[in-house]
């Protein structure tokens, strides 16, 4: 069952990193069809000027994606312990591995989403404006 649980995370990571190229060059193709100022219209639909980020800025961004693998993993988790409770066949000690399995899936969403939102409400409080 590991070697399962190994090869699904793998796969949808791989398939992530897969896609990544392609969304970005559609993304910048719809944004730089007339092929002028490009770079300009790219940096105004993110938001950004191109000058430097200030730490609160970059600090947001590394913690928020890592809550998010964190998030995408429980998830996954919890499919896996679905997938383990349902193939259990009575067993009893599988049926316990798997409840632990959707259980602690469960509290690693909670605690995900509530360090997005610690973390966000924190550096919001404390970025400069």
């Amino acid at each position: 069952m590991k070697k399962i649980q190994t090869f699904i995370i793998a796969a949808v990571v791989a398939l992530g990193l897969a896609v990544t190229p392609f969304a970005t060059q559609a993304t910048y193709a719809a944004v730089c069809s007339d092929g002028a100022g490009c770079v300009t219209k790219g940096l105004e639909s993110t938001g950004s000027t191109g000058g430097n980020k200030d730490l609160g800025a970059v600090f947001k961004t590394i913690a928020n994606v890592l809550l998010f693998i964190i998030g995408a993993v429980a998830v996954i988790m919890l499919i896996l312990g679905g997938i383990r409770y349902v193939l259990s066949q009575g067993d009893a000690k599988q049926v316990e591995s798997a409840k632990n399995t959707i259980l602690y899936a469960v509290i690693g969403i909670i605690v995900a989403l509530l360090a997005y939102a610690i973390v966000n409400f924190v550096i919001g409080a404390f970025a400069t404006k």
